[in-house]
């Protein structure tokens, strides 16, 4: 599998591109965005990727991984072929492509060549969850959970949920082997005994709340 390219650009024509590796002539189709920015006589680099059928080996060229990512992820919905995978990108930037299909925006894909209505509705149908938005899939994961009853004992005890927290964070920071048990009266003492309060008769009684972990 050949994943990328770098060389000389020896052509560049109006869906494709030779890029010229070491004497090989790789040729390479490509989005006109793409081809805009290719120059012969120039190095350049493109991720790519091969698409193999039964009568041809076909390379095509990205500027970024992430359009690459959004082309496999195209080319994998029925009824989307590489040319037309191609044309989406032609018309949208990765990240609109990823909201359209994560929004269920049928109309999106729509204004593609090649795409009627029904298409746009199959495809929108076909990559619900594949692709999402990058900022979404940025978002941080949900706390462990034992941190919520932790944080319950904590309150209940008097500490606002901000100092709790802190107190919280800072003493499985110092102790991860204790946090990876999630055994949660262990962790409500450890974060007691780290703000001076382990031993106390209100510890005693908050960690007598709290159901130990499963």
């Amino acid at each position: 599998m050949i994943s990328s390219l770098q060389g000389t650009v020896a052509e560049v024509n109006l869906n494709s591109a030779v890029i010229d590796v070491n004497g090989f002539g790789m040729l390479v189709q490509a989005t006109p965005q793409t081809l805009s920015g290719l120059h012969t006589g120039r190095e350049a680099r493109l991720c790519t990727s091969m698409v193999v059928r039964e009568d041809s080996m076909t390379l095509y060229g990205f500027e970024t991984a992430e359009q690459r990512e959004v082309f496999e992820t195209l080319i994998g919905v029925s009824g989307v072929g590489p040319r037309l995978g191609l044309a989406v990108l032609a018309v949208h930037e990765p990240e609109t492509i990823r909201a359209a299909a994560s929004d269920g925006d049928d109309k999106a894909f729509s204004k593609v060549p090649g795409i009627g209505p029904k298409g746009a509705r199959r495809i929108v149908l076909e990559l619900a969850g594949k692709l999402v938005p990058l900022e979404d899939k940025n978002q941080p994961t949900a706390g462990p959970s034992w941190k919520p009853q932790v944080l319950d004992a904590m309150t209940s005890l008097g500490w606002s949920e901000k100092d709790a927290t802190s107190a919280i964070e800072q003493a499985t920071k110092d102790a991860p082997e204790v946090a990876a048990r999630g055994d949660v009266g262990e962790i409500l003492r450890l974060t007691l005994r780290m703000l001076g309060q382990d031993g106390s008769k209100s510890s005693r009684a908050a960690a007598t709340k709290v159901p130990a972990s499963r």
